[in-house]
């Protein structure tokens, strides 16, 4: 039986491919507040702003590609039993080739119905005021906002729990709660951390191994490892 590597990544990795990160030292946003872009009373309050934000976002994510971090984690999947468990709402996992990617906090591509949740699409073009699900609904994006439940959290909790090996890549390990991910995966087994600050926050786990590198340096260096063994 192959052994069970989880995968929690987050900004970190898909800033290295151009993507600008959620949480900037300022508190914004690419200029703005979060509370106004990323949450419900944000859309509430201005609809046309969030539609035009992600809009943007939606088109920048055309525009990139992955990178060294994440190709080398497809790699894993030769040998090991892989999911990954992301924070970032872009598809570069998958694009990589990254057979099992769960997303804790929606995905930019895909757009959701206001009157009924079930009902998601894939959506690549902008989405305006007026776009409807099939019940009639305006569609907004497809993303957990600030003040919101993640749906996902459960699973990645129960997936977290099975792990042989922990992988923490390009998060700084403040959001929660997928933050407490790591906390959930068996004592015995090991943890890497790979991410260019590790050594300012590194948390006190057992077994844990930190990486200070950026994403597309050391993670090829710990999959090279792992793939080795």
């Amino acid at each position: 039986m192959k052994q069970k590597i989880v995968i929690l990544t987050g900004a970190g990795i898909s800033a290295e491919s151009g993507i600008q990160t959620f949480r900037g030292q300022d508190g914004l946003w690419e200029g703005h507040r979060i509370e106004d872009v990323a949450s419900p009373e944000g859309w509430r309050r201005n609809r046309e702003l969030v539609l035009d934000f992600y809009n943007k976002r939606r088109r920048q994510l055309l525009e990139v590609k992955p990178n060294a971090g994440h190709e080398a984690l497809v790699e894993l999947e030769k040998k090991y039993d892989v999911t990954i468990i992301t924070q970032n709402v872009d598809d570069l996992h998958e694009r990589a080739g990254s057979s099992d990617v769960v997303h804790l906090h929606g995905e930019l591509f895909k757009v959701r119905s206001t009157l009924d949740e079930s009902l998601v699409y894939e959506w690549k073009k902008d989405l305006n005021t007026g776009d409807k699900c099939d019940k009639g609904s305006q569609l907004r994006p497809h993303i957990v906002w600030f003040g919101e439940m993640v749906p996902m959290i459960e699973r990645a909790q129960r997936i977290a729990s099975k792990a042989d090996i922990f992988m923490v890549i390009g998060t700084s390990l403040v959001v929660y709660p997928a933050a407490g991910l790591l906390h959930y995966a068996p004592a015995e087994s090991r943890k890497f951390l790979i991410d260019p600050y590790a050594d300012t926050f590194s948390p006190s786990v057992p077994n844990l191994r930190t990486i200070v590198a950026p994403a597309t340096k050391g993670v090829p260096e710990v999959v090279s490892l792992l793939m080795a063994e």
